[in-house]
């Protein structure tokens, strides 16, 4: 293990390192420090700045993800290849080299209990709600999902913060033209593949956002949340005015320090500190309410109720499994510990929660026991860390035949991000030096711009670029997974099983139930010796 990765006083997250090449293992302390010290670690920044260090920072311009280095992860796992067959082929069609190509495998799946959403690819986005990030770059991530064909998650408190948001007598939301936009956005470029999916928190279960999109935006999927998918604490963001803080404390928000004390007033008027937070209630979770909230949204007519649930012990996590069994939730969705935002806590990130790998493993035991019983297991997905091909295809089949579909966070918002930075490189004529190898216009530098050009034509004007690079990175992850589906010999999704991968290590086997590299197909290979 890498100690420069794993020190607790110092992350590259929290702007901050440790002056000595000798630290303690345990606290990150550096093994010597002088009296006379400039810096920077995070005792030390702290000792003046507080509060700030528990973020990543710069707050609002950065996506960050807890880097801890678990015991057993995903790279445990190896994938099965074979020299023979293949599942999932159309009747009538005898697998040979002329009808196993991989160009051929179909990564399109579906979800839910009855108004199932199709999808051209097995992921989705996190959730992208409140944070700057988040709402700066949405145009690249709505329309990039959807013309990808896959589902985008719309997050909490996006009605909650937004500036020009309208309440009636009563509290409950009249107008949020930001959640107009965001809606509308992802709408305008969807394609019968996948959907807009709003997430509920407390505070717009209190503003009745539910009401609103599904009554006035159309909206069909809502998104029920148990905490805060990878940490246990609600997300925050940060806001720079008095006024705007006060707004926010008016509307129900935590906002500390308390903007209405007139210290506190004085304080941020003489420039000790420049923001003020603003933080969402813990959920807390009672069975009948579960239900009863449940069929509140299908009364109001949403055609679809999912849920996302975090990194919780056992415990939750058979809680989760049980009522969503017995309200026939359409997809509920597991995040794993570490935690990957950039509102969230950074040690809380580093250290809450059930790890992902581990996570998975629980919920497979528990889910196949639910279907022993004879109950409903709702369909499944799981995020946690996941960037790449190998990594859907290993989630998928560890958790075989109850996961549908991996839930991805930075890694799809990333794309974003680079696709509306180069647009604005190709503008200014600042192009890095990274992309000049490739090019200096957008057709050259998007290996899949000519083939968006000529499906939206004169429409392509309204395609941001960002949205182009979810587009062509998720070509990435859809080829990539076809040629891994091919040389396992699954040309459909649902053919995916649990033999398809088999554990480097007989601690990743005791933990997921996975076959042990030396015991995988065992029998099989002395039934061919021994005959």
């Amino acid at each position: 293990m890498d100690v420069n990765l794993q020190r607790p006083n110092a992350s590259d997250a929290t702007r901050t390192a440790n002056r000595s090449k000798s630290v303690v293992p345990c606290s990150g302390l550096c093994s010597r420090c002088e009296d006379s010290c400039r810096g920077n670690c995070e005792v030390w920044k702290a000792s003046f700045r507080g509060r700030e260090l528990i973020y990543p920072g710069p707050f609002g311009d950065v996506t960050a993800g807890g880097d801890k280095d678990y015991p057993v992860d995903y790279s445990h796992l190896n994938i099965c290849g074979y020299a023979m067959g293949a599942k999932g082929l159309p009747e009538g069609i005898v697998a040979g080299p002329d009808t196993v190509t991989f160009p051929t495998v179909n990564t399109e799946m579906e979800f839910g209990y009855k108004n199932k959403v199709k999808q051209k690819m097995p992921i989705f986005t996190g959730a992208l709600g409140s944070t700057e990030i988040a709402r700066k770059n949405w145009a690249h991530f709505a329309v990039g999902a959807a013309i990808s064909g896959v589902s985008l998650v719309c997050g909490e408190n996006v009605c909650g913060i937004d500036p020009k948001l309208e309440l009636n007598a009563h509290g409950m939301v009249v107008k949020a033209p930001d959640m107009d936009r965001r809606v509308k956005l992802y709408r305008d470029f969807h394609e019968g593949y996948g959907d807009i999916l709003v997430q509920l928190n407390v505070e717009d279960t209190r503003l009745g956002v539910a009401e609103y999109v599904i009554e006035q935006l159309g909206v069909e999927t809502i998104e029920l949340k148990w905490g805060q998918g990878a940490k246990s604490i609600g997300g925050e963001i940060k806001v720079g005015s008095l006024e705007r803080a006060l707004e926010l404390q008016k509307r129900g928000y935590i906002v500390t320090p308390d903007p209405s004390d007139p210290v506190v007033q004085a304080s941020f008027k003489a420039g000790a500190f420049s923001h003020f937070e603003r933080h969402s209630r813990l959920g807390f979770i009672e069975e009948e309410e579960f239900y009863a909230k449940v069929e509140s949204l299908r009364a109001l007519g949403a055609k679809r109720v999912t849920l996302k649930t975090g990194a919780y012990p056992l415990r939750e996590t058979a809680l989760a499994l049980k009522w969503a069994s017995n309200a026939h939730i359409d997809l509920l969705t597991f995040d794993g510990a570490p935690g990957g935002t950039g509102m969230s806590p950074w040690r809380m990130m580093e250290e809450w929660g059930v790890p992902t790998f581990y996570l998975q493993s629980q919920v497979h035991e528990l889910a196949c026991e639910l279907d022993k019983m004879g109950s409903y297991v709702p369909d499944l997905a799981i995020a946690g860390g996941f960037s790449s091909e190998d990594g859907i295809f290993k989630a998928l089949a560890m958790g075989a035949p109850h996961f549908k579909a991996v839930c991805m966070g930075r890694a799809l918002m990333i794309p974003g991000m680079a696709g509306k930075n180069a647009e604005q490189w190709l503008a200014e004529g600042d192009l890095p030096n990274s992309l000049k190898e490739y090019g200096t216009t957008r057709e050259e530098l998007f290996v899949s711009y000519e083939e968006l050009k000529q499906k939206y034509g004169d429409d392509m004007e309204r395609v941001p670029l960002g949205a182009v690079g979810i587009y062509t990175y998720s070509d990435k992850l859809k080829v990539g997974l076809q040629q891994i589906m091919a040389g396992s010999r699954n040309m459909r999704l649902d053919t995916i099983s649990r033999d398809d991968v088999f554990a480097l290590t007989e601690e990743a086997s005791k933990i997921s139930g996975i076959s042990y590299v030396m015991d995988a197909y065992r029998d099989e290979a002395l039934d061919i010796i021994r005959s």
